[in-house]
């Protein structure tokens, strides 16, 4: 007959490894089979080709041992100031009435997050977005505000407002559209670059001059914290491109990191959410998103709805562009 002593023993034994087990199993599936040890840092993530210059110019930051935060404000101020770049910054293809309108948003490994949305003529709205996030009690400003409150903060407007090009490019629209905006796979290119730096700490940011010839007044998802861009230090960072109004739907990125704090890899998280739209909006095969994710382990993913959508990764020195896996096939 077992004793009451032997029966205490083996009941805590059992505990012990029931509890032990417990833990292993929910640090397998947290780590997604990288250990601890293994993270990668740092790493910077972002949508398209011009990520490549982006993340350079982010990896400055990071190699030096600086501030994630720093780092994605620094590497989305690239393509804001190419005047080359029909998506992002004042080089942007203008709304349908001609007018080149800017948004973005920032969010740090704290939680703080700004925003500046349907702004004109400020050269690097992402860094008055930061501006907003730390002298203001509020998230987002827009409009005359958002330009009022960057002359106030000493940010200049800039000496153009909209390149010849893009102005040439509008008035051949106008006559070939009858003052119509359409949805286009191809008019898409934002920028959304997320990083986690030397200390493990996470940040984002995303800038752009939207959908061209949209409605003027037209926001779409990039300077919503939630959708274009969401930022979790203790689960992992998302970032979207695409079709603003399909990835607002859904909050797209918050949907992204929820995904991955209840244990999907960023792979996974990614995917999820991309079937979770097509399952949602039954247009979605005449639209293009993408999505990109980090979790707090340095694991990447990287998905969209249709072929196409690139991605830059920085990690271990070498900055590269990559072809996303996607849905419609």
């Amino acid at each position: 007959m077992t004793s009451r002593r032997e029966f205490i023993k083996k009941s805590a034994l059992a505990s012990a490894l029931m509890l032990g087990g417990s833990k292993l199993l929910s640090a397998k599936k947290e780590n997604s089979g990288r250990l601890p040890g293994d993270v990668k840092k740092p790493i910077v993530l972002s949508t398209w080709s011009h990520g490549i210059p982006a993340n350079d110019a982010a990896w400055k930051v990071l190699s030096a041992k600086g501030r994630a935060l720093d780092a994605v404000e620094q590497g989305v101020m690239v393509p804001e100031a190419d005047k080359t770049n029909r998506s992002v910054g004042l080089g942007g293809l203008p709304d349908r009435d001609g007018h080149v309108t800017l948004d973005a948003c920032i969010m740090d490994e704290k939680g703080n997050c700004g925003s500046v949305a349907f702004l004109e003529g400020i050269l690097h709205p992402i860094s008055v977005a930061r501006k907003v996030m730390e002298k203001t009690p509020h998230v987002m400003i827009v409009g005359e505000g958002a330009y009022q409150f960057a002359m106030e903060n000493g940010f200049t407007r800039n000496d153009y407002t909209i390149t010849p090009e893009a102005k040439e490019a509008w008035e051949k629209w106008k006559k070939e559209n009858n003052y119509n905006p359409k949805g286009d796979k191809a008019n898409h290119d934002t920028i959304g670059l997320i990083a986690m730096d030397d200390a493990g700490n996470l940040s984002g940011a995303c800038t752009t001059s939207g959908l061209a010839w949209k409605y003027h007044g037209r926001v779409g998802d990039s300077p919503i914290i939630g959708d274009g861009l969401f930022v979790d230090n203790e689960v992992g960072a998302a970032c979207t491109t695409g079709k603003g109004e399909a990835v607002m739907k859904i909050c797209g990125s918050m949907l992204v990191v929820e995904l991955m704090r209840n244990g999907r890899t960023p792979q996974q998280a990614c995917e999820e959410m991309i079937k979770r739209m097509a399952k949602k909006q039954s247009d979605w095969k005449d639209f293009q998103v993408g999505v990109l994710a980090i979790n707090r382990n340095g694991e990447y993913g990287a998905f969209a709805l249709q072929k196409g959508f690139q991605y830059a990764l920085a990690v271990d020195g070498a900055n590269k562009l990559y072809d996303s896996d996607y849905l419609n096939k």
